[in-house]
C-alpha cells in the first residue's frame, strides 16, 4: 500500500488524510522527505548559475516543503494521542532533524550563495530583502561562518539538545499520565457539579470506576479551588509540583543541568558570554538586562500586592479553626471564597454561562466585527474524533481552515498551544493556511454540556488570538508569514484578543445559560469586571518567578544543580512560601521542551506591555470594535508576520512604542 503520508493528499483544502494515518508511516515517510529536501539543497548549492533571490532563497523556500507537512503531522500526533511507537518515533528523529538542519546551515557552497546575496540585498524589493536578512541572520545563528573542530561540535550539541528537549517531554508526559487521585465518595463534599462531572469522565476515560483527579490543569485547579479537604488539595498539588521530579526514570533534573551546560557551549562557539545574550540578540528586548529590568519593575508592586492577598486568605483560614501557615495548596481554595465574599463571584454560578461551544462562538463573533471574518463548520477528516474543522472565509475568498482540538485526554500535553499543518504564502500561487488551536478543557460526561471557567475561556481565547495571526497573513513568503515573529513579539496577537472576552456586550450576547439560556445578568458581569484585578498579585508573582529563573539559568554561571540555583533565585526575591512558581523547572517544559522560550518566558510580559496599549487605543475611540482601528491593527499586527521588525510594525500601529504604565494599570499594580 502506498504511504499517505507520501500519497498526494487529495482530502479536502489537502488536510493531512488523518483517517489513513498510522505511526508505522513515519519513519518511512520521514525518510522519504528528508532524503527529497536534501536534494533540493544540494541542487540549489550546487548551481552553476551565478546567486539570486530566485535560485537561491525563493529556492529554500520551496526545498523541504514535503518534510515540513508531514512533520506537523508527526508533532501534532506526539502532542495530542501520543503512543510507545510515536514516542519511539521522537526519540529516534529528534537528533536527526537536528543533525539535518545543522547540515544545512554549514553547508559551504550553500552559505556562500546567501552571503553573496547579502552583499547586493539593497537591489531587491523590500519582501524579498526582508527575507534573505532573516535566512541570512538564521544561517549566521546556526553556525555557518564556524572552522574546524568548532563546527564540528556545533553539530554534536544540537544533535545533543535535540535528544535532551525529546527526553524532557517525555519524562512530563510519563509522570503526567501516571498520576490519579481516586475519590471516594466522601470526599467530593464541596465540589461544584462540574468538578464531579469532570472527575467521572476522567475515571471513565481511564476504564475506572467512580472519579478521579488527574494532572490536567482544567480539572486539578478546580479541585484545589473548590475541595474542603486540606490534606487532599496537598495531595494532589504536591504531585503537581512534582512533575518531573519525582526521582527514578522520568526525572528531569540530569537533562536541565546538561541541557544548561550545552546551551552556554553553544553560545560560547558563536561569540556570546551566555545563552541569554545569544537568544535575545534578534529579539525585541535585545539583552539580558532589559529583560530583568522589566521584570523587575513588575516584581516588587506585585509581591507587595501578594503578601497583602495572603494576609487576607489566612485570615480566612483563622476562620476556619485553622491556625497554621497559608500555604500553596491553600491559596486558590480561600481565593475563591475570597472572591465570592468581597465580589459576589461564584466559579460554580458563572461557569453555567460559559458553554464551550458559546465561547468558540464569542471568540468567532470578534473576529467578525474587526476583521469581517466568517466560519462556516465542514466534515472533512479530522485529526481526532473530538477536533472540529471550520472553513474561515472573508467576502466570499477561502481565508484558510480553522482546527479546534479543545479537550483533555490520556496522551496529550498539558496545556494549549496554536499549531499548523501549513502556512500562508503567495510567491508560488496563493497558498492559505491550516491552523489549529489545542487545549486542554475538561471533557463533560455523556450528555452534559462543555463548561468552562473564566481562566478556560481567556485560554480559548488567547490561542484564537494566535490563529488569528496565521490565518489573516499576507506576506508572499512562509518565512516572514504568520506567527514568524520576534518571540517576545508573538504573543502580542494572543494577548491582545483575550481582552474582548471581557467586553459586556459580547458576554451579554454569548454567555448565556446552559439549562434556561438566559444571558448572563448583567449584574455577574459588572462583578466580574470589577474583579478584574483581583488576586493578581498572586498571578504576576507565580508568573515573574518563573520568568526570572529563566533568565538566571541562560544569563549566569551554568549551574551544576540547577535546582539549588532556583531555590537561590527564590530566595534572593523573597519568593512568598505560599506562591509555587508557575512553572518550576523540572516540569517547565515552554524552556527545555526545546528552545521555543528559552530564556523567553518573559515574553508574554513584554508582549503584555503592549496588548495593554494596544486595547486601550481601542478604549480611547469609545468603540472595542473601532474599524478603522481594527483595519490598522490587521494591516500592521495580524495580516504583517515577520515583513518589518517588531518594534516598527507596533509602531505602525500605534504611533510609539508603549511604556509598562498602562500593562502596570491592567494589573491593578500602578501606584
Amino acid at each position: 500500500m502506498t504511504n499517505p503520508l507520501l500519497a498526494p493528499w487529495t482530502t479536502p483544502f489537502e488536510l493531512p488524510p488523518f483517517d489513513r494515518i498510522q505511526d508505522t508511516d513515519f519513519p518511512e515517510a520521514l525518510d522519504a522527505a528528508m532524503e527529497a529536501a536534501r536534494a533540493a539543497v544540494a541542487a540549489i548549492a550546487d548551481n552553476p548559475a551565478a546567486p539570486d533571490f530566485e535560485n537561491t532563497i525563493a529556492a529554500l523556500e520551496r526545498s523541504d516543503k514535503l518534510l515540513g507537512r508531514i512533520g506537523a503531522a508527526l508533532f501534532y500526533r506526539v502532542g495530542t494521542d501520543s503512543t510507545e511507537a510515536l514516542r519511539a518515533v521522537q526519540r529516534d528523529y529528534a537528533p536527526k532533524f537536528a543533525a539535518f538542519r545543522t547540515e544545512i546551515t554549514m553547508n559551504r557552497a550553500l552559505f556562500q550563495r546567501i552571503d553573496a546575496l547579502f552583499a547586493q540585498r539593497e537591489d531587491l524589493a523590500p519582501a524579498e530583502r526582508r527575507v534573505l536578512d532573516l535566512y541570512h541572520r538564521d544561517f549566521v545563528r546556526s553556525g555557518a561562518k564556524l572552522e574546524g573542530e568548532g563546527r564540528a561540535r556545533y553539530g554534536a550539541v544540537m544533535a545533543r539538545l535535540a535528544e535532551l528537549g525529546t527526553a524532557f517531554v517525555q519524562n512530563l508526559q510519563a509522570d503526567e499520565r501516571s498520576w490519579t487521585l481516586a475519590l471516594q465518595p466522601e470526599d467530593l463534599e464541596g465540589l461544584p457539579d462540574f468538578v464531579v462531572s469532570a472527575a467521572a469522565a476522567a475515571a471513565e476515560e481511564r476504564g475506572e470506576t467512580g472519579h478521579v483527579i488527574t494532572l490536567s490543569r482544567s480539572l486539578i485547579v478546580p479541585f484545589l479551588q473548590f475541595s474542603p479537604r486540606r490534606d487532599l488539595r496537598q495531595v494532589a498539588f504536591e504531585a503537581w509540583a512534582a512533575r518531573g521530579a519525582k526521582g527514578g526514570e522520568t526525572d528531569n533534573a540530569a537533562i536541565v543541568a546538561e541541557t544548561l551546560a550545552l546551551r552556554k557551549e553553544r553560545a560560547a562557539l558563536l561569540g556570546y558570554p551566555n545563552f541569554s545574550a545569544y537568544k535575545l540578540a534578534p529579539e525585541m528586548a535585545k539583552t539580558p538586562e532589559a529583560v530583568r529590568a522589566l521584570l523587575m519593575q513588575v516584581w516588587a508592586p506585585a509581591k507587595a500586592r501578594a503578601e497583602e492577598e495572603a494576609a487576607a486568605l489566612t485570615a480566612l483560614m483563622a476562620e476556619d479553626g485553622i491556625n497554621d501557615s497559608l500555604m500553596p495548596w491553600d491559596w486558590r481554595f480561600y481565593a475563591a471564597r475570597l472572591q465570592k465574599r468581597d465580589y459576589a463571584i461564584d466559579e460554580a454560578e458563572l461557569k453555567p454561562y460559559l458553554q464551550l461551544d458559546n465561547m468558540i462562538a464569542a471568540a468567532f463573533d470578534v473576529a467578525n466585527r474587526l476583521f469581517k471574518l466568517e466560519f462556516a463548520e465542514i466534515d472533512a477528516p479530522k485529526p481526532h474524533p473530538d477536533a472540529r474543522i471550520w472553513e474561515v472565509r472573508r467576502d466570499g475568498r477561502h481565508l484558510g481552515l480553522f482546527i479546534g482540538d479543545f479537550f483533555n485526554r490520556i496522551g496529550k500535553n498539558s496545556g494549549a498551544w496554536c499549531s499548523g499543518f501549513r502556512r500562508q504564502s503567495d510567491f508560488d500561487g496563493e497558498v492559505r493556511p491550516i491552523v489549529i488551536n489545542v487545549c486542554n478543557f475538561a471533557k463533560p460526561s455523556a450528555g452534559a454540556p462543555a463548561l468552562l471557567t473564566f481562566d478556560d475561556a481567556r485560554t480559548l481565547f488567547h490561542e484564537f488570538g494566535h490563529a488569528l495571526h496565521g490565518l489573516l497573513s499576507d506576506q508572499p513568503y512562509p518565512r516572514i508569514s504568520g506567527t514568524a515573529v520576534a518571540r517576545d513579539f508573538v504573543e502580542l496577537p494572543s494577548q491582545l484578543y483575550e481582552h474582548w472576552l471581557s467586553v459586556p456586550e459580547l458576554l451579554r450576547a454569548h454567555a448565556r445559560h446552559a439549562e434556561t439560556d438566559a444571558p448572563i445578568p448583567q449584574d455577574l458581569v459588572a462583578r466580574l469586571r470589577a474583579a478584574e484585578t483581583f488576586d493578581q498579585g498572586f498571578a504576576t508573582v507565580e508568573y515573574t518567578a518563573s520568568a526570572l529563573v529563566d533568565l538566571a539559568l541562560h544569563s549566569g554561571p551554568t549551574p551544576a544543580d540547577p535546582m539549588a540555583r532556583q531555590a537561590e533565585v527564590l530566595a534572593e526575591l523573597g519568593m512568598p512560601q505560599a506562591i509555587a512558581m508557575r512553572h518550576a523547572t523540572p516540569h517547565f517544559a515552554h524552556i527545555f521542551a526545546g528552545d521555543g522560550y528559552s530564556s523567553g518566558y518573559y515574553s508574554y510580559m513584554w508582549s503584555e506591555v503592549m496588548d495593554a496599549d494596544a486595547f486601550a487605543a481601542f478604549e480611547e475611540t469609545g468603540d472595542p470594535f473601532d474599524r478603522d482601528l481594527a483595519i490598522r491593527l490587521e494591516k500592521h499586527v495580524y495580516a504583517a508576520g515577520g515583513r518589518d521588525e517588531a518594534d516598527a510594525l507596533y509602531t505602525a500601529f500605534r504611533g510609539a512604542m508603549p511604556a509598562a504604565t498602562a500593562m502596570l494599570r491592567k494589573r491593578g499594580l500602578a501606584a
